[in-house]
């Protein structure tokens, strides 16, 4: 997982660089929130709607805990392997959980795998190529005179669409994206900025949640 991993890093450094936070500030955000989607959203955020005042803030701060919601249920699924294990193994274990880890960590489990420590191992190896990329990423936008003339603003944008590739199998995905889509045009029209990327999280889950419990 890490070279895509570096690199996913790089693409964020290069954007918060540009929305103006430095390689300290950059590196500080990727140690304390360290979730990819949620980083590139607030800095979209930042970028959209200007790192101003408590309405930016609440923004931002709803944006990170609607897209980390899903760790949540990440935990409660490591509960039968990790449940029993001291604080000192599963706190750090579970710092260090990400999307990649932890389908390695289930699929490990599932295998016949009982030590805790592999969901530290496996999260360390993703954690360290991600504050690389981050420390990469900005250093590099710092040596670009014009990043945006490059089309670096473009990653965001990037990423989210080929994540959204990956994750849209089913026609019930489709309908979900496709409600939020029409409702972030619509927040984007009468009040563009961070609450764009909030207002679109909380319908796409609404409808998904509605779609799963009549099934």
């Amino acid at each position: 997982m890490a070279p895509g991993i570096l690199v996913y890093g790089m693409a964020f450094g290069i954007l918060a660089r540009q929305e103006n936070l430095s390689l300290l500030e950059s590196l500080a955000m990727s140690f304390v929130v360290y979730s990819g989607s949620a980083q590139l959203a607030a800095v979209s955020a930042m970028g959209q709607g200007g790192f101003v005042g408590l309405d930016a803030i609440a923004s931002i701060a709803a944006a990170i805990v609607l897209l980390n919601a899903r760790y949540l249920l990440y935990g409660a699924a490591l509960w039968p392997w990790m449940g029993g294990a001291p604080a000192r193994v599963t706190l750090p274990s579970l710092f260090y959980l990400g999307d990649g880890n932890w389908v390695l960590s289930m699929r490990a489990h599932a295998d016949g795998e009982r030590d805790a420590m592999y969901v530290l191992g496996s999260g360390l190896s993703s954690f360290i190529p991600w504050m690389a990329g981050t420390w990469v990423g900005s250093i590099a936008a710092g040596l670009l005179a014009n990043p945006k003339a490059l089309g670096v603003d473009f990653l965001l944008v990037g990423f989210c669409a080929a994540m959204g590739v990956v994750m849209l199998k089913a026609k019930a995905d489709w309908t979900s994206a496709a409600c939020a889509l029409v409702v972030a045009l619509v927040v984007d029209r009468l009040a563009p900025g961070g609450w764009t990327i909030v207002a679109a999280g909380l319908v796409g889950g609404l409808v998904t949640y509605v779609r799963f419990r009549e099934t």
